[in-house]
């Protein structure tokens, strides 16, 4: 594998998993899929983001503090290392080594806020830089896919992305309904879809059809291509190939630019073929080499996702 491919990964669970099991240690901890071992000899200067995601079937009046526990796993565990850096803005990550790894912290669905929008402010401070609103059912941002309401944003919803659109943050519809995600796109600045794939090719729930992918890709928005099973074609056995299928349908709808990856490690019981878990990103990386040219396939894997930084 070249080592001077950088890889920009929008979305893991490893908090969660930390937070479930506190003796899980993050740097050579081969129960994380998704760890600094992993990360530090898969690439040079590559960037993960860190999902903090609070269950649903945790009462309302500890979500937020689950959410402030996870971010303090984040800060003691994760950032411990003297080469984990913070990325808080763009700079950060302009100035990132080779020998570093960048750190960004996300926010999988709005539960932790409930309807106060003060909490979602206090979570900026803390570090959160990408806003997911859903999980998969509904609360007072908006419902999420398996929400049979189907309904999109609320009131609070609007206010919620027009504090990231003033904070210049990500606004990430995956997870969203469909509704929600037409209403997040004709407000939100900075739309992502940090871990979804094509519909066409694999119709669950959780994809993006077509027209939602041509209408992230016409606003300059991402799409994180994720490893989930599920979300791939021939679950249960999917595979390296599946994953480039979805590269190449993006591609064939003009989202060159628009592709990175989302791999939901640490969130997903079972993996692709070959893609058991961070360290065999490189596996991924040449099948890519073996389709696109190389300039291409290092937009995908660090540039497109880098790029749209807006915060």
């Amino acid at each position: 594998m070249d080592q001077t491919m950088k890889i920009f990964d929008a979305h893991c669970d490893v908090l969660y998993k930390m937070w479930m099991n506190p003796d899980i240690e993050f740097f050579f901890d081969h129960r994380l899929q998704t760890n600094y071992t992993y990360l530090s000899q898969a690439g040079k200067g590559n960037i993960q983001c860190f999902a903090v995601f609070v269950p649903q079937d945790l009462p309302e009046e500890i979500r937020f503090r689950t959410a402030l526990e996870m971010i303090e796993i984040f800060y003691e565990k994760v950032l411990a290392h003297p080469n984990v850096k913070l990325i808080l803005q763009k700079e950060d990550a302009l100035q990132l080594r080779d020998d570093e790894v960048g750190a960004i912290l996300t926010l999988e669905g709005c539960d932790p806020i409930g309807c106060d929008l003060t909490k979602l402010k206090t979570l900026y401070r803390l570090g959160i830089r990408s806003v997911g609103l859903t999980w998969n059912y509904g609360n007072a941002v908006a419902d999420g896919v398996l929400e049979p309401r189907g309904a999109g944003l609320t009131s609070f919803g609007k206010q919620v992305v027009q504090f990231n659109n003033e904070k210049k943050l990500w606004t990430d519809v995956s997870h969203l309904s469909e509704q929600g995600f037409w209403d997040v796109l004709e407000l939100a600045e900075h739309p992502i879809a940090s871990h979804s794939n094509a519909k066409a090719l694999a119709p669950h729930v959780r994809n993006l059809t077509d027209e939602q992918i041509l209408a992230l890709i016409q606003k300059n928005g991402m799409i994180g291509i994720t490893f989930v099973p599920e979300f791939l074609e021939n679950y249960p056995d999917a595979s390296v190939t599946d994953v480039l299928r979805h590269v190449e349908h993006i591609c064939s709808l003009g989202g060159e630019n628009n592709i990175g990856f989302g791999s939901d490690f640490d969130g997903i019981e079972e993996a692709p073929e070959n893609l058991w878990n961070y360290s065999y990103y490189y596996i991924l990386i040449n099948e890519l080499l073996k389709r696109f040219p190389e300039k291409i396939v290092k937009r995908f894997l660090f540039e497109n996702f880098f790029e749209k930084i807006s915060f």
